[in-house]
């Protein structure tokens, strides 16, 4: 289905996919999740986490990934703290694209291209599943914050302000 799903599937890792129609004049992916996953799931936007991609130090090719409830925001100074760099920027939304392999609005932190030092916001092990992009607008993960986490080899932090 998407490189996340058959990385999940490789793995046997225990995982829910949640899928919605994605209108394709949206622009704020992660609220469109929020309102469209199913009502009964009772979830909210804390609950649902976005994937960016962050520039180390201004260059382009030293990478990494941060994912933050879509209703939060990305206090770049925790990320290069954490990340042991001078500053931390998100890339670029053709450079995100490129890197991943995933459109804008579909990034997951899963099977990605390459593998870049990964952040979650300490906010996700309050809740015993989270749910991440599943690779596709319209497509959604339910997962353990704490399988996320080991395989993607991420840290755990604070990262939103």
């Amino acid at each position: 289905m998407t490189p996340a799903i058959d990385l999940l599937k490789n793995l046997k890792m225990k995982f829910n996919i949640h899928q919605y129609k994605h209108d394709p004049n949206q622009t704020h992916y992660g609220q469109e999740a929020v309102d469209k996953l199913d009502p009964s799931l009772n979830i909210t936007a804390a609950q649902v986490f976005k994937t960016l991609v962050v520039c180390l130090n201004g260059n382009s090719k030293t990478l990494a990934i941060c994912v933050l409830p879509v209703d939060g925001y990305l206090d770049l100074k925790s990320v290069a703290k954490a990340l042991n760099c001078k500053k931390a920027d998100l890339a670029e939304p053709n450079l995100a694209q490129k890197v991943t392999g995933y459109l804008i609005g579909g990034i997951s932190p899963l099977g990605q291209k390459q593998t870049l030092p990964t952040l979650i916001d300490l906010s996700a092990i309050q809740y015993n599943t989270m749910f991440v992009s599943g690779g596709k607008r319209g497509l959604e993960i339910e997962i353990s914050p704490h399988d996320l986490t080991s395989i993607l080899q991420a840290k755990l932090i604070e990262i939103t302000t």
